[in-house]
């Protein structure tokens, strides 16, 4: 079973989100918030498995919350949910020790998946906000055409990543559990998890949102 807490100051967004999540047999809501400090002291007292978390909110926004959240009690999941699509907040929230980031405008299937995913120590982006985060990068790359070419595998070889771990990176952005990675490189799962280390080592990372975040930043998927 999976605790969520949900942080979010509209109420109609509020309610909403118990109820798509409540429908799960897995989920169970364990305290609602509509406030950015009270979040953080239910979410440090509750200890629930996910905070799902809103950017904007009263005393102190959801980044700071996070922050907050994560230095106190790293094993608790964040799964930011916002309307916010700005490539600041997704880098910020990544930064501050959210797990996840995905949409207010995201289906009720990717938002229980999100919940699930992150939950299970997978990373989870949301496809809007890896297409703004892509966007980004390409609009601010002004080199030419084959010096970007260079740079991108110049990338890849100072972290060091082998060739499967390059693959295996791509699939933790594509949003794969460990299982499912072993089953889409038929490799087992020891073998999977020991790839993750390393991803996560060589990137200078603590957890596979922040590899995400990083991997997308310097172009290496």
């Amino acid at each position: 079973m999976v605790r969520v807490l949900i942080v979010e100051d509209h109420d109609m967004a509020r309610m909403g989100l118990s109820v798509i999540l409540s429908k799960n047999p897995n989920i169970e809501i364990a305290d609602m918030s509509a406030d950015g400090q009270d979040g953080v002291d239910k979410a440090l007292d509750l200890v629930p498995d996910v905070v799902i978390m809103d950017i904007g909110l009263p005393t102190i926004d959801g980044i700071e919350a996070t922050k907050k959240i994560k230095h106190a009690n790293p094993r608790i999941k964040v799964l930011m949910y916002t309307s916010r699509e700005d490539e600041d907040d997704i880098f910020d929230s990544f930064q501050a020790g959210a797990d996840g980031y995905i949409t207010k405008g995201a289906t009720s299937e990717q938002t229980v998946s999100a919940v699930i995913a992150v939950s299970e120590g997978a990373g989870w982006l949301d496809p809007a906000i890896a297409k703004v985060v892509l966007t980004n990068i390409r609009r601010n790359t002004s080199s030419p055409q084959r010096r970007g070419e260079i740079n991108y595998q110049l990338g890849k070889n100072l972290y060091g990543l082998t060739e499967r771990e390059m693959e295996v990176l791509a699939l933790i952005v594509d949003g794969l559990t460990n299982p499912q990675i072993a089953e889409k490189l038929v490799i087992t799962i020891s073998t999977t998890k020991t790839h993750v280390h390393s991803i996560l080592q060589k990137l200078y990372v603590g957890s596979r949102a922040k590899a995400i975040a990083t991997a997308m930043k310097e172009g290496l998927v």
